[in-house]
């Protein structure tokens, strides 16, 4: 296809690290690679606008989201029409759906151009609702039912919106979205490879050979359910002392998880170390024997993949895309949501026999490679490029 001029619009971005922003980034890679030009309008604070601003990526300064801290409110964000015309865009695809991906919405609009919506983020979450919005229960329910509205208002408008999973896919096609693609969140397997070596990184985590090691990458949020390994790291070290459990992310909740995790008496056995550089990322996913994802919040999923990349099992929650990714015995093995009994022993179980899900998990891997992600990007940008020329 001929080169194209791309505009994203998010909500989020550097130095934030959530699957919005590793989605635009791995994607905004292999465009560019390609030939094509992605220009990011992002909201952020004074020191990430001054730390982040580049030639082709331009950040409003905006306030957080209190609710949801790694959001941005942009406090001008309609500025971005004039960059609009300047590079000649062909097509708006919005990220998310707030005050970025409102005013991109609505410049798309008013210029007619091509409008893509991503469908990222279950934001009406109960958990995401009970955790970050007002407490009153009244405020809440008043919250939860409208949000939705305004989503299904927000991607209904747009001439295509793409979720990464069957699942999602489903679930949003009930509320009325017409027009929905499955294009999955891409990871980058040339990073992300069993060849990383993680042995200087456990090292440095004092984990010793014969020891095995759990690790979760994530927000620290409620809403990840970092409760549930919590409680069956409890259960597992009932069992056996061989077991270490690395916590890596930050987030509201951070101090919350820690607190707990020494009420449950679990000591030098569980490390909280916060924010993992992505440059360490790969050797972190190296140095682990199994990746648990407790979540019932995941629209995809990126960090299992990266784990499965890496050629480690993953055991996550019997829920939403993780259902769907996770096929027990081959590339991980899946538990009730939930139920944290059932995760430790689908833990225990990969730990005693980790090496038969090696190959597999690379393989799942491999299907969601940004290359073969990227095909697919473009051939919903060609179809909503095509059909608004014909109008």
């Amino acid at each position: 296809m001929e080169k194209i001029n791309i505009a994203f619009y998010s909500d989020t971005y550097l130095p934030a690290m959530d699957g919005v922003v590793n989605s635009m980034l791995n994607f905004k890679k292999e465009l560019e690679r390609r030939g094509h030009k992605v220009y990011i309008f992002t909201s952020g604070d004074k020191l990430s606008k001054r730390r982040y601003s580049q030639k082709r990526v331009f950040i409003t300064t905006g306030i957080k989201f209190k609710p949801y801290p790694q959001y941005k409110i942009a406090l001008f964000p309609y500025k971005s029409i004039m960059n609009l015309r300047d590079l000649k865009i062909d097509v708006v695809h919005v990220q998310t759906p707030f005050s970025m991906g409102l005013a991109g919405m609505t410049i798309a609009k008013l210029g007619k151009y091509p409008l893509v919506g991503s469908f990222h983020t279950m934001v009406n979450d109960k958990r995401i609702i009970e955790s970050y919005y007002p407490k009153n229960k009244t405020l809440q329910k008043f919250t939860s039912k409208y949000l939705w509205q305004y989503i299904q208002f927000f991607y209904r408008r747009c001439d295509a919106t793409i979720v990464p999973t069957d699942a999602i896919d489903k679930f949003i096609k009930k509320s009325g979205v017409q027009n929905v693609h499955i294009v999955p969140n891409s990871i980058d397997t040339r990073t992300f490879n069993p060849k990383v070596n993680g042995s200087a990184l456990r090292r440095k985590l004092r984990i010793k050979k014969n020891e095995k090691m759990v690790l979760y990458i994530g927000r620290t949020s409620k809403e990840k359910r970092i409760e549930i390994l919590l409680q069956a790291a409890k259960q597992i070290l009932k069992k056996r002392k061989d077991v270490k459990f690395v916590i890596g992310g930050t987030g509201p909740a951070f101090d919350y998880y820690k607190n707990m995790a020494n009420k449950l008496g679990l000591g030098g056995n569980i490390k909280f170390v916060g924010f993992v550089d992505q440059a360490v990322l790969p050797k972190m996913y190296a140095a682990c024997d199994v990746f648990c994802i407790p979540s019932t919040f995941e629209t995809q999923g990126i960090v299992a993949l990266e784990a499965m990349a890496s050629g480690k099992p993953v055991v996550g929650a019997n829920y939403l895309a993780l259902k769907e990714l996770i096929k027990d015995g081959k590339n991980g093995e899946k538990f009730k949501p939930g139920d944290y009994i059932s995760c430790a022993q689908k833990i225990e179980r990969v730990l005693n026999n980790s090496d038969k899900y090696k190959y597999r998990a690379v393989e799942t891997a491999k299907s969601f490679a940004i290359d073969k992600a990227t095909d697919k990007l473009l051939e919903v940008y060609q179809l909503i490029i095509n059909n608004n020329n014909t109008r």
